[in-house]
């Protein structure tokens, strides 16, 4: 439940502190005095949009903080899932800074607002008179038989396979999508294709015919270079082979004066080898090079080929076109297993099918069950407030596919007279009997939801004397199990409640200020008698309020 409410710097609010109580709280107030931009302020900590239009001071951050009784509603999952802390009294707090952006916490830890929304979605319900209109909406009514049926697992299973369906239907889809597509690119892809493959493509090729063709070109070059240098290493005019085997002869002659000569001997004696051997790898490679116009012309034609076919795909090199040469094959291969493909997706997909059908079948059967359940408390409820000759009926069809909800199409069907003809609510019901209405619907929802907290912000609008009374009423029923907050302009409904609370206005010279207060037995029956008969209180108006609080 909601035991404290602190709002500083909203709208009209320079700072509250509000203690709330269980049972049933009622909130009163003069028109324009400040009891929706309490809501308002409310409406942050449950997640809504910030403006900062509404800071009383633009320079001052605005900060709501709420604190909620939280022990026995299961919420230690939840809390541990997102690394909060859980505390059996949670402080929920919304700050919106002067430059717009706002911050909200849950004990103390910094939080994004799908989270808040999470929390106190599971903690606190807030009807505004707009939400009457929700009555009329299909998918409102179809969440108050699922609430009412109240297994969420069994609708989360139906969801999660209908998203998986769907996924399935989509690739299909996607699938038969490409497949048209490939029909009409389909020679196109495969004149391409072709022409790669039989090039024969081998990565790095194109810098090796490169590298072969300077080569080819120069062979003559090369070759009269190579021949020189054989000619300088072993030829016949002073070769350097030569002079060295002269040098090792003279060395050897001194061996037996200089005992360093037999070192440079040997030195000698390896430099001539590896002169010689290079000689010889020298004489080799000149042999072997020739000039051949024939062979480089295959060449020439081959890098020709190679390079038109990087210009035409506009990709660097050989790899290039080895990776779209691929892509192409791969093209090819998705195009002639295509219907092997899309009957195995279609066989997984009929296979999710049946179980869908069964899993919406059971969903219809659970929802069905609750139907009579929900129509005979709703007009048990309509009864006490003053509609005892109203009909309510719920229509249930199939429908041709299942959705994201199921296979079910609900309608709420509505006749204020026992004499006339049943049709959708938002069709013949007028705004008194739409509050009825409402309030009978979150009655029920109330205890099958199991929330603690519920405020109701002008239900009683269009309603009056007797019908006022009952409905505060049930709402003070509502408040035997969970903490009940209205915020009314009917007397009737004002006494009712355990704890009464008043929204009003000062004014200085340059602000209003909005303030509340709690009540005691004594201001409950002023404030009660101005609610009877207005400003000018009467000695009549006075017992009036006294008979009503004691009744």
């Amino acid at each position: 439940m909601l035991k404290t409410l602190s709002i500083s710097n909203y709208v009209l609010i320079e700072k509250i502190e509000l203690p709330l109580h269980d049972g049933f709280t009622v909130i009163t107030g003069e028109t324009g005095a400040g009891k929706s931009i309490m809501l308002g302020a409310l409406s942050l900590i449950l997640g809504n949009r910030s403006d900062v239009s509404a800071l009383l001071d633009k320079s001052k951050k605005c900060i709501v903080e709420a604190e909620f009784r939280i022990a026995g509603y299961g919420m230690e999952e939840l809390f541990n899932e997102y690394d909060v802390d859980y505390e059996d009294f949670t402080i929920i707090r919304r700050e919106v800074l002067p430059t717009g952006k706002s911050r909200a916490f849950i004990n103390d830890t910094p939080v994004n607002l799908n989270l808040l929304k999470q929390v106190t979605s599971r903690l606190i319900d807030i009807h505004s008179q707009h939400q009457n209109l929700l009555l009329g909406d299909k998918n409102f009514q179809l969440m108050v038989v699922d609430t009412v049926f109240g297994d969420a697992s069994q609708i989360m299973d139906y969801k999660k396979m209908y998203v998986e369906y769907s996924e399935l239907n989509r690739e299909i889809d996607s699938l038969i999508e490409e497949n048209d597509k490939q029909k009409a690119d389909f020679d196109y892809i495969q004149f391409q294709f072709e022409q790669l493959n039989e090039a024969n493509l081998k990565e790095g090729e194109v810098e090796e015919l490169e590298n072969e063709l300077q080569q080819l070109t120069h062979a003559e070059e090369i070759k009269m270079s190579l021949s020189g240098v054989h000619e300088l290493l072993n030829g016949e005019h002073q070769p350097a082979l030569a002079a060295l085997k002269e040098a090792k002869s003279v060395l050897e002659k001194i061996k037996g004066f200089l005992s360093e000569a037999e070192d440079l001997t040997e030195r000698l004696e390896a430099a001539y080898i590896d002169l010689q051997d290079l000689a010889d790898d020298v004489m080799r490679r000149s042999e072997s090079v020739e000039y051949d116009p024939e062979l480089i012309a295959v060449k020439q034609e081959r890098l020709d080929q190679l390079n038109s076919l990087l210009h035409k795909h506009r990709v660097p090199d050989c790899a290039g076109l080895v990776a779209l040469r691929d892509e192409y094959e791969e093209k090819l291969n998705r195009f002639s297993s295509f219907d092997e493909e899309l009957d195995a997706l279609k066989g997984k997909r009929d296979k999710i099918e049946k179980k869908l059908m069964k899993q919406a079948d059971l969903l219809t059967r659970s929802r069905r069950s609750v139907f009579d359940i929900i129509t005979q408390t709703i007009l048990r409820q309509l009864s006490e407030l003053g509609m005892e000759h109203a009909r309510f009926e719920i229509r249930h069809k199939l429908l041709e596919k299942p959705g994201l909800n199921g296979q079910d199409e609900i309608v709420f069907m509505f006749s204020a007279n026992k004499n006339g003809d049943l049709a959708p609510i938002d069709k013949v019901a007028s705004g008194g009997e739409m509050s009825r209405l409402m309030l009978a619907i979150k009655a029920l929802l109330s205890t099958s939801k199991g929330l603690p907290t519920i405020i109701f912000d002008e239900i009683d609008a269009g309603v009056s004397g007797e019908v006022a009374d009952k409905m505060g009423r049930i709402m003070g029923e509502m408040a035997a199990t969970l903490q009940v907050i209205a915020i009314t302009h009917l007397p009737q409904i004002a006494v009712k409640g355990n704890h009464h609370l008043r929204v009003f206005k000062t004014d200085s010279k340059d602000k209003t200020i909005s303030g509340i207060t709690e009540l005691n037995e004594d201001d409950r029956v002023v404030e009660i008698a101005k609610m009877l008969s207005g400003a000018d209180l009467s000695d009549a108006a006075l017992d009036n309020a006294r008979a009503l609080l004691q009744n």
